[in-house]
């Protein structure tokens, strides 16, 4: 029976530990021969990465043992870091960044050199019997420098004689894919000071006998055009995905007397939807060949995640039905489409569609034994599960601006009468990537003990086209916080929270829309800033290569506009911040150094205002172990148990 609670102070069986336990990551999907293979990262594990294969017989294998992680750091964000070829298993180590190899019978074993080498979005090239790779090398006196390359698995080759460039002259390089004769390769590159959603080409080339690229061109793409995912059918064609229209839709290029046409290249279907995500981890998979008439497709329209076929003969599309509603990671065996896929209750899982009947298999990650013993200890019910609506608001210049709502929710308690719960806002990172519907045990935990909670796509986020996604450039830090504040006035002037108990969360870009709007508006009694910026000014000149001149888009050129830098930076308003603040942050961040949050604590410190600081020796840009994540979560609570006078929940 249901009794009545002051929200945010309801009991909750979803602990602190079970958030930080029983959340593994799921991504890179992947096909070869007669198994499926995925990667699992296991925060109960410290963060390990393990690569996962599902067998013919239906059994999930574990192929990595511990201390083996597979964890890439090309751009610092990595991304898809192995291939299988047989019963070889390509991957790249987490510690020291090697490529290793390893078979059933033996060992991993290293066969690309120590030092300061970095890889991701590995290919075997079966032909010449070697990797193909990005390659990202760190030198001492400059960048460092990217590029593809290919890898020898010849045994008579040494670690320094084994990597040979392959594509040079760009800053970044993505996507490096054989044709199936393995005789033409295509990639997708740019450079500075564009970011790969901005503007990017794709290109191909034969390779002649030496194993050298010749005839290189550009097929696609500039300086106002995004490609992703370039893929090849099996009889040749070179499909791709383009947002020349406005929208990441898919194309194809295809094959005439042994040359490709490339002068009118056209979506397969036009449609208002957004068929791929920005590559901030490389090897990103949105699509498929089910049959070689049909590509099985994940897309987005307006926040909201879809799986289907796209028919190449009627160039129609057809949605899947199923109980999912968030998809990630395609890939395609024997006429099946596998995917990753959740809802705001069922937890991300490698699961295969089926056209007509929906979802046909579930492969669930795997847990250890203390995830299941939290599980069944906490008896968590769908009931307990907040369920996310979608809500459209106006904010400045009249736009639409879009978030996920979650009303409080607790199988054991309701809110006292007349009492509207407190509010978090959650801010995402990127600052181009988004909400989602899929289940976040991390917006569950607050739902759960009585607090309202707003997702907020602003605007720059991903998944509403590329008009949205521009509407952050030079703004950033003014239309991010103005949506902030927008949808507070929104959820406020329909009786749905309480505008006087409201609360700002985010991390990495969303760290620094966190702080913004606790400096130059007063929506918010507190925040939390999960390695935020405080200081754009510095972060323009200390941080990693891949997001180097990124600021040069979101806030102005740092050479002639650097005022814009100090006038949205809050490290030079504090005296306008009044509310506590709580800061979180990696120490080994190099993405966003933890001097951003330790010169924002000092002068807040000095200041008077409440302030805490938690740091974490053995955490980078976002944090991977359970015990951290549970201590944070557990913190960050206590510090609005103080601010708003909640009372010990637990």
């Amino acid at each position: 029976m249901r009794v009545a609670r002051s929200s945010g102070t309801w009991p909750s069986n979803i602990s602190a530990e079970l958030v930080a336990e029983a959340s593994p990551a799921i991504n890179f999907v992947r096909c070869n021969n007669d198994h499926l293979y995925w990667v699992e990262s296991r925060p109960w594990d410290n963060g390990r990465n393990v690569i996962m294969r599902l067998g013919i017989s239906g059994a999930v294998q574990e192929l990595l043992s511990a201390p083996f992680s597979n964890l890439s750091r090309v751009h610092e964000y990595g991304g898809c870091a192995y291939v299988a070829n047989g019963e070889q298993l390509f991957f790249v180590n987490g510690d020291d960044q090697r490529i290793y190899v390893q078979d059933s019978t033996g060992a991993p074993k290293p066969i690309s050199p120590d030092g300061n080498w970095r890889f991701a979005d590995l290919s075997f090239d079966r032909l010449r019997k070697q990797l193909i790779v990005v390659c990202e090398l760190s030198q001492e006196a400059s960048e460092p420098s990217n590029f593809i390359a290919t890898i020898s698995l010849s045994e008579e080759d040494s670690y320094k004689t084994k990597i040979k460039p392959l594509v040079t002259g760009s800053d970044f390089y993505a996507y490096p894919t054989l044709s199936p004769d393995c005789n033409t390769i295509c990639w997708i590159q740019w450079s500075h000071p564009r970011m790969p959603w901005d503007g990017s080409e794709l290109w191909l080339a034969e390779i002649g006998d030496n194993g050298i690229p010749t005839n290189p061109r550009k097929v696609a793409g500039g300086h106002n055009e995004a490609i992703m995912q370039p893929k090849w059918s099996v009889n040749g064609d070179l499909f791709y995905i383009s947002d020349k229209t406005g929208w990441w839709n898919i194309y194809m290029t295809e094959k005439e007397n042994n040359q490709f046409n490339t002068a009118e290249n056209r979506p397969l279907l036009s449609i208002s939807a957004d068929f791929a995500g920005p590559l901030w981890q490389l090897g990103a998979s949105y699509y498929d060949f089910v049959s070689a008439n049909e590509i099985a497709c994940i897309w987005s329209d307006k926040g909201l995640s879809y799986a289907g076929i796209l028919n190449l003969r009627s160039r129609k599309l057809f949605t899947i039905k199923s109980s999912y509603s968030h998809f990630e990671s395609v890939a395609c065996k024997d006429g099946k489409f596998y995917c990753v896929a959740a809802n705001f209750c069922k937890p991300h899982s490698v699961v295969a569609l089926h056209p007509k009947r929906g979802v046909t298999s579930t492969y669930r990650p795997l847990s250890s034994p203390k995830v299941s013993a939290l599980l069944a200890k906490s008896k968590i019910s769908d009931e307990n599960f907040s369920e996310p609506i979608q809500i459209e608001f106006t904010s400045g210049n009249s736009s639409q601006v879009h978030a996920f709502f979650y009303q409080p929710t607790n199988s054991s308690y309701f809110p006292l009468r007349d009492e509207l719960p407190p509010l978090i806002v959650t801010c995402h990172g990127g600052p181009t990537a988004a909400a989602t519907s899929a289940r976040n045990l991390k917006i569950q935990y607050w739902t759960n003990r009585g607090f309202a909670v707003a997702d907020l796509n602003y605007r720059g986020s991903s998944g509403f086209g590329r008009y949205y996604r521009e509407a952050l450039l030079g703004k950033w830090g003014l239309a991010d916080v103005e949506d902030t504040t927008h949808l507070v006035h929104h959820l406020a002037e329909n009786n749905l929270v309480d505008a006087e108990r409201c609360i700002i969360r985010g991390s990495s870009a969303g760290g620094f829309t966190v702080l913004a709007a606790l400096t130059f508006t007063d929506t918010f009694k507190a925040g939390a800033s999960y390695y935020g910026i405080g200081n754009l000014e510095t972060l323009a000149e200390d941080t990693h290569k891949f997001e180097s001149q990124y600021l040069e888009s979101l806030i102005g050129s740092y050479a002639e506009e650097l005022h814009l830098y100090r006038e949205r930076s809050p490290i030079f308003h504090t005296d306008h911040l009044n509310c506590p603040v709580i800061f979180f942050q990696g120490l080994q961040d190099n993405v966003v150094p933890a001097d951003q949050a330790r010169a924002m604590v000092d002068i807040l410190q000095k200041k008077g205002i409440r302030v805490e600081y938690v740091t974490y020796s053995d955490e980078r840009h976002g944090f991977r172990k359970s015990a951290n994540i549970k201590d944070a979560l557990q913190k960050e609570l206590e510090f609005y148990q103080k601010t708003f006078g909640l009372g010990d929940l637990d």
